[in-house]
């Protein structure tokens, strides 16, 4: 079997996260793949939300996120890896956030809850 990436190779920081995904002419898309829950205590502002346990039971993308370049981001940066991988296996242009929204928040980039005030990282 044949990797087209090295581990770890496809993998992005926050900064770079912000700078391909935030503004009205982004590049690419910031895919959440976190839980509902999650999600609706903190999640970067334009992100879209697709669970990775959703992901993994062959639902579709989002239609905002399809065709679209992928940077894909979670807590900690452990399920984004693997729903990168799921969805590059699936044709997409993925790349995963290292540290996750962890990191997102710690670097000083916007988080809202649900109803668009301050989040925070459950």
């Amino acid at each position: 079997m044949m990797f087209l990436f090295r581990r770890g190779a496809n993998r992005v920081t926050v900064d770079e996260a912000h700078r391909r995904t935030q503004g009205a002419n982004a590049p690419a898309v910031l895919l959440d793949v976190r839980e509902q829950t999650e999600w609706n205590v903190g999640h970067a502002p334009g992100a879209i939300h697709a669970p990775l346990s959703r992901l993994a039971a062959g639902a579709a993308l989002p239609s905002a996120a399809q065709a679209r370049p992928l940077v894909v981001i979670c807590r900690s940066g452990r399920r984004s890896q693997q729903a990168a991988e799921l969805l590059a296996e699936r044709g997409s242009d993925a790349v995963d956030v290292k540290g996750g929204m962890q990191a997102w928040a710690a670097a000083g980039h916007t988080v809202i809850d649900k109803h668009g005030n301050d989040g925070s990282i459950a």
